[in-house]
């Protein structure tokens, strides 16, 4: 399940990647309005956590625009206020659910998983395939040609990624802020170490190598 954080508060939005990462989450997180719209906007998410008093763009004008630009990504919004009129603004402008600071990181995980039901994504979209490989996001597992594959948490996350966009030339950036939620030119030597071990794991013996390099740009799966 892909999810985007938007919260200014540093310390909350990582302790909420660290939690929904545990949880098979892939995260991406932005800590004020106008990254959170564009994220948002440019970004294919199952679910946004977004505060409601943000730097640049507030909370509720991120779902009014969302809204505006036919999105039905659900969002479950995060408030240090608890009057009823605050809640009813965040439902008129399409916000799914509404949490009051502070909060329990289980309750968030329960109304995470009610509203991507009740919006049927998650359901949709747990399988992913290219060519003989699937990853089932629920189950946390990969088959290639009905053999299993033990990848880490970040393999995975990475091989998600990539599955996501089929074809699709990604940059280490691209990687590293998606992945890793973070981009600096120094550590795309981890993007790279990371690529050899899925390669190992995923086109080992295959005579079709699935996982593609674009020399200098970056990397694609194709099947």
């Amino acid at each position: 399940m892909r999810t985007l954080v938007v919260e200014d508060d540093r310390s909350l939005a990582d302790l909420l990647r660290r939690g929904l990462t545990q949880e098979r989450h892939t995260v991406d997180v932005a800590y004020d309005g106008r990254d959170g719209l564009e994220r948002a906007q440019s970004g294919d998410f199952d679910a946004i956590i977004l505060d409601v008093m943000l730097p640049g763009i507030d909370g509720l004008e991120i779902v009014r625009r969302l809204r505006e630009d036919q999105s039905a990504v659900p969002v479950v919004m995060l408030t240090a206020r608890d009057a009823l009129q605050d809640r009813l603004r965040g439902f008129d402008v399409g916000a799914d659910d509404y949490i009051t600071k502070p909060f329990a990181f289980e309750e968030l995980l329960a109304r995470l998983r009610a509203i991507t039901r009740r919006n049927g994504r998650h359901a949709d979209d747990e399988r992913l395939v290219v060519g003989d490989l699937t990853l089932d996001r629920q189950a946390h597992e990969v088959h290639r040609d009905g053999k299993s594959i033990d990848l880490s948490p970040k393999e995975f996350a990475l091989l998600e990624y990539l599955m996501r966009h089929p074809g699709q030339v990604l940059s280490r950036t691209m990687i590293m802020e998606r992945v890793w939620d973070y981009g600096f030119g120094s550590f795309a030597n981890v993007v790279d170490a990371t690529i050899r071990r899925l390669r190992k794991a995923v086109d080992e013996g295959y005579e079709h190598q699935l996982i593609q390099t674009v020399r200098g740009v970056g990397y694609k799966i194709k099947a």
